[in-house]
């Protein structure tokens, strides 16, 4: 199989170098098979989402329109939820 290597942007290639001066990946291929493995994680975990949560939430809220939270407050939750995230992290 022919590779066909292509020159990543500057940000992406010192990242690359960061990453393998601090021994964590042996050489650029493992470190970019690393990241490719966390996107393809992330986007089956995307999928399923998409697939099969969301259908059965919008069904339940079909059912119980009660449970129904609004946009405003959704928001509110998501930023508190955050706020308190970034603070636990200092």
């Amino acid at each position: 199989m022919m590779r066909n290597r292509q020159n990543l942007p500057e940000h992406d290639e010192r990242f690359i170098q960061r990453q393998l001066e601090s021994g964590r990946y042996h050489d650029r291929n493992e470190a970019i098979h690393a990241g490719l493995r966390m996107l393809e994680e992330f986007e089956d975990g995307l999928e399923r989402w998409v697939h099969d949560e969301i259908p059965g939430r919008y069904a339940e809220l079909q059912r119980h329109p009660s449970k129904a939270v609004s946009f405003e407050d959704a928001r509110a939750r998501f930023e508190n939820k955050h706020r308190d995230a970034l603070a636990k992290a200092k």
